[in-house]
């Protein structure tokens, strides 16, 4: 493994947070592959040696290639050995990380297979009438002409009660995944991610001894099925995939709402078209998507053998980063990729991942979008930013690519 003097320290500072597309445009220019190192502070991953892959052809054929390892136990036994003192600052407990994100086949092809009918395009159409009411009740309940934070009041809490909704979470029970997920996913305080980890443990212990009790109609419970009467997962993959499942099916959403409407309301001739034809909708979510990837960067991945990744050889045992952010707007791909065009055929964008980590809810995700910016147009079609858009912030993360608020000034007709 080369020394960490002979790599590039990534500049993860909050000129890279507030605009990472600047960067990767820099670093495409230059090459597909780089060798750089995580800076010491951030968590989990600070100091840790990486190749970060930044060329749409190559972030692609990486997602897919089997020589790239997710693996738990061996991604977990490297990054000690980069970082002995990971632990100390906000790593997650492996109670709540042994998913089939973080595994390989045969573990990861069982894993999936659990939960695969819920999630297909058929079996999420079926969800539509309830998406439409749960999106239609916050949007009610905003006040006309005034100033909203749209993320707190509108992106947050829809996704979280669409997946409660197939989780079987209790409506009054649903309010502390909202602080959970923020303390999870920000990575800002060790402390708060340590005890959000040990609260979301708890919880879920609890939730699923209750479905054993009673059993009910739902994911969860189909997922506790499959553990105690077929054998088909551990309890401690049981919890972990009801952790994934919550994460992943509302945290995607979240970030494709609120990016998606900054942009449109910085390119209000974009809101227009849409609200005058609401056909291109499909299309401009998988825009949204494309432009403002809800993830910058894939899980980390470990390569099993010695490998090529366009023109560089990767050793094995390194690790690999993949920007997704990145190869979705890359020029050799995307023309003029750094503008919104609701009408692009956008095909080919990889935000949703590719391959067998491909994400499983990527059907729940597009309809929810669409959904919601449906009701949003309808609702509020003369909705502006309350704020200058270059005073929006965006959050401190490795992975996620989300805003802090949307403070936006609501207008019905």
């Amino acid at each position: 493994m080369p020394m960490l003097q002979d790599s590039v320290l990534l500049e993860l500072d909050d000129a890279f947070m507030q605009d990472p597309h600047s960067v990767y445009a820099r670093l495409n220019a230059e090459g597909s592959a780089h060798r750089v190192m995580m800076p010491p502070g951030v968590p989990v991953c600070g100091g840790l040696p990486v190749w970060l892959i930044t060329g749409h052809e190559e972030v692609r054929s990486a997602l897919a290639d089997p020589r790239l390892s997710t693996d738990l136990n061996r991604t977990d036994r490297l990054f000690a050995q980069n970082e002995p003192d990971r632990n100390k600052r906000g790593a997650f407990s492996s109670a709540l990380a042994t998913h089939m994100l973080h595994s390989d086949p045969p573990d990861h092809t069982r894993l999936r297979k659990l939960v695969n009918k819920a999630f297909t395009s058929r079996a999420i159409e079926k969800l539509r009438p309830d998406i439409e009411q749960i999106t239609g009740e916050p949007l009610a309940a905003l006040p006309d002409d005034e100033t909203v934070d749209l993320l707190d009041s509108f992106a947050l809490p829809l996704p979280i009660r669409v997946i409660c909704l197939l989780l079987g979470v209790p409506l009054e029970e649903q309010e502390n995944f909202k602080s959970w997920s923020k303390a999870l996913v920000s990575g800002d305080s060790p402390a708060a991610t340590a005890a959000a980890s040990t609260a979301m443990i708890e919880y879920l212990g609890d939730l699923i001894e209750r479905k054993r009790r009673t059993p009910t109609d739902d994911v969860l419970a189909a997922l506790v099925s499959a553990r105690d009467v077929d054998d088909r997962l551990t309890e401690t993959e049981l919890v972990s995939m009801a952790f994934l499942l919550f994460i992943g099916g509302h945290e995607t959403t979240v970030n494709t709402l609120g990016n998606g409407t900054l942009h449109l309301m910085r390119n209000l001739d974009q809101w227009e078209a849409l609200r005058q034809d609401r056909s291109p909708l499909p299309g401009a979510v998988e825009e949204f998507l494309r432009l403002e990837s809800p993830l910058k960067h894939a899980t980390f991945r470990c390569a099993t053998e010695d490998l090529r990744i366009g023109d560089t050889e990767v050793p094995a045992g390194d690790f690999v980063l993949l920007a997704l952010a990145s190869a979705n707007r890359d020029p050799e791909r995307f023309g003029d990729p750094h503008t919104l065009d609701v009408r692009r055929p956008t095909g080919g964008h990889v935000a949703f991942g590719h391959g067998i980590h491909y994400c499983l809810g990527a059907p729940l995700a597009r309809m929810e979008a669409q959904v919601a910016f449906g009701a949003l147009l309808d609702t509020f079609p003369a909705m502006r930013l309350a704020v200058d858009p270059e005073d929006v912030r965006w959050r401190t993360s490795t992975l996620i690519r989300g805003l802090h608020s949307l403070p936006v000034r609501l207008n019905r007709p």
